[in-house]
């Protein structure tokens, strides 16, 4: 095996990739066009159906069916950051681990890679 990463099916792979890059500060390292994979192993793939051979009416399209987990060094900025895009609810307060590390939860209302960062 060469390579092990998350796929996630989107509908719009240009807002997809603006809304990773922007929150999260992922950096691309392959593009090709409908797929996009970044540094961290995380890629967004554009007619995910055709990708797999499904139709489109088996692809599910709901969001909170899924966790992605990501490790912040500036967790306080991030936290300042993700008020700025719209449709993410935060599930609960902050916590701490016992080990130190901090941890926050958040969902989306709607598909969240259809949407943009407020300026």
């Amino acid at each position: 095996m060469t390579s092990i990463c998350t796929v996630l099916a989107v509908a719009d792979i240009a807002t997809a990739r603006k809304f990773y890059e922007e929150l999260f500060g992922l950096e691309v390292w392959q593009d090709y066009g409908i797929n996009v994979s970044f540094t961290c192993g995380l890629a967004l793939q554009q007619a995910f159906g055709w990708l797999v051979g499904l139709p489109e009416e088996r692809i599910a399209k709901r969001p909170n069916n899924m966790e992605i987990c990501f490790e912040e060094p500036d967790f306080d900025g991030f936290l300042k950051r993700l008020e700025r895009f719209p449709g993410i609810d935060r599930l609960g307060t902050v916590t701490e681990q016992g080990w130190g590390q901090r941890v926050s939860a958040s969902t989306t209302r709607t598909d969240i890679s259809s949407k943009s960062a407020k300026r």
